[in-house]
């Protein structure tokens, strides 16, 4: 693609990077064919093609964003099905994050969506706030119909029936491997997922000194960042990273850190750009080094050795959280876990589509969410699936709200498989599923 950016404009590292990104893409149209909203919605202007033209001539004319704009580049998912599909190698995820960015700074929304968006950000990010929050709207969930905003509905609705107490696992502290020594590893263990779904990180802390690992839960660490990050909020999602950093790099320079293990994918695909995102910073090379040993669960279990498992006799349909098939390239190691420990393992129809939740969207765009959400339960449920396994809470929540199917993470049933309690999930619908397993 042509640019005509000036050079006064290309000594912005920011813009030079947009102009890199944007001179790559050669107009194919590949990305629409894999693209949810443009299937959704039918508009060129809201496949990754379309919204790239848009942000070339918002950026590259300075130009305050106008409400086509905006529009567009909010119905994005950031589902990064574009960058998987893209045969010249356009890093779509850069640009519109960058996108995202300008028009926080330079448009000023509607002031509903504002002070959304400002709730969001200051209570999502932040787990006992997000239980209170919680808590009000499992209080008001059976008067959402009366609320005329589709958004606040949807807030509302996002509530679980069961809001989990806190875990004293997520506290800073080490656990020690229960054999002979292998790693030692940072768990990182997030914000949201510490107030929906606490047997995650408990999961994963069993299953990973089992097979050898110290884990640490470093002080100080906390939110990623990746939910401001995708809202344009600069300033806040590079404070929420810069604790991160801060505090996995103590780790690293004092007992040392084999990895930093993620089982929340979005988490996992920011922190592994946290080099790029502070490229021109002076946290630069402590963020490097941090994104460097930054690895997704399954790509750690992966590397242990982990029993093989007797058959389980149950089908487990398995969702590839976008974050992870397109934004990590990680696609085989969770099903091959699966299998390895004894269970069936099918995959819906489409799989590389969006379920719809995609961090805040679902509450931003709860319209297309909805649809792309029943679009996605209707293909797993096609599967006749004893279990739904995901390795993301936001894909988890979302999809688990609209079926009756027992959805849990990856690890919860890797856990269980190797001596662990029956997940959550199970114990809700015990009629439905057999068990314990039976370790070979």
């Amino acid at each position: 693609m042509r640019t005509e950016f000036t050079a006064e404009q290309l000594k912005d590292p920011e813009i030079a990077r947009a102009n890199e990104i944007l001179r790559a893409c050669v107009h194919c149209g590949f990305c629409t064919a894999t693209c949810p909203t443009y299937q959704v919605l039918g508009d060129e202007l809201d496949s990754p093609r379309g919204r790239i033209y848009l942000i070339k001539d918002m950026l590259e004319n300075q130009r305050v964003p106008d409400e086509k704009t905006v529009t567009h580049v909010d119905r994005c998912l950031s589902c990064l099905a574009c960058m998987t599909t893209c045969p010249s190698g356009v890093h779509y995820m850069h640009l519109v994050d960058q996108a995202r960015a300008y028009i926080e700074e330079h448009h000023k929304r509607p002031l509903s969506d504002r002070a959304l968006r400002w709730i969001l950000a200051r209570i999502i990010p932040h787990p006992m706030r997000f239980r209170v929050a919680l808590l009000l709207a499992k209080l008001g969930r059976p008067f959402a119909g009366l609320i005329p905003s589709a958004r606040l509905q949807a807030m509302l609705r996002m509530a679980p029936k069961q809001i989990p107490p806190v875990s004293r696992n997520d506290r800073p502290q080490s656990f020690a491997p229960e054999v002979v020594p292998k790693m030692r590893v940072a768990l990182m263990t997030g914000c949201a997922q510490k107030a929906l779904n606490t047997d995650i990180n408990d999961a994963t802390i069993r299953l990973l000194t089992r097979l050898g690992c110290e884990v640490v839960v470093a002080e100080g660490a906390g939110c990623c960042g990746a939910l401001t990050h995708h809202m344009g909020k600069t300033d806040e999602s590079h404070t929420s990273a810069a604790r991160n950093i801060n505090a996995w790099v103590r780790e690293m320079d004092g007992k040392g850190l084999d990895a930093i293990v993620i089982n929340t994918s979005g988490c996992g695909t920011t922190i592994k750009d946290y080099g790029h995102m502070f490229r021109n910073d002076a946290l630069a090379a402590d963020a490097k080094r941090v994104s460097d040993i930054a690895l997704d669960v399954s790509e750690i279990l992966s590397r242990l050795e982990m029993p093989k498992g007797a058959d389980k006799g149950l089908v487990v349909a398995y969702h590839a959280a976008c974050s992870l098939q397109h934004g990590q390239k990680i696609k085989s190691a969770p099903k091959d876990l699966l299998k390895q420990a004894g269970f069936t393992v099918v995959e819906p129809a489409d799989s590389h589509l969006c379920c719809g939740s995609a961090g805040t969207y679902n509450l931003l765009q709860p319209e297309i969410s909805g649809q792309l959400k029943d679009r996605k339960i209707k293909t797993l449920e096609a599967k006749s699936p004893d279990i739904i396994a995901a390795g993301n809470i936001g894909c988890m929540m979302q999809i688990g709200s609209g079926t009756d199917v027992p959805i849990m993470h990856t690890v919860e049933l890797l856990d269980w498989a190797m001596g662990g309690p029956k997940p959550a999930a199970l114990t809700a619908k015990s009629g439905q599923v057999e068990g314990p397993p039976i370790l070979r």
